[in-house]
């Protein structure tokens, strides 16, 4: 009977522990969040502000009359394609 109390015992304790470690997390995670949430925000509008600045300079480059370029495929894609001919097998 004393072995049954020993293992409860050290199970209630295992078990305070995690329980405190939950109640710890449930006070710091909306703190966390409101956080996050404010620097998503701002870097959000930063984006924004960007994007406009850059169709600004694009605008003046049109108006200038220098040709903008559209973004062209990257090389790597190209290099990806499949072969035509499989690669000789070696057959010993």
């Amino acid at each position: 009977m004393e072995l049954f109390g020993d293992i409860f015992g050290g199970l209630m304790v295992m078990l305070f522990i995690f329980g405190f470690f939950l109640v710890v997390l449930w006070f710091i995670l909306p703190f966390v969040v409101f956080v996050m949430k404010g620097k998503l925000d701002s870097a959000h509008l930063l984006l924004e502000n960007i994007d406009r600045r850059l169709a600004a300079i694009e605008d003046e480059l049109r108006a200038a009359g220098h040709p903008t370029e559209e973004p062209n495929a990257p090389e790597a894609a190209l290099d990806n394609q499949p072969s035509a001919v499989p690669p000789a097998s070696s057959t010993e």
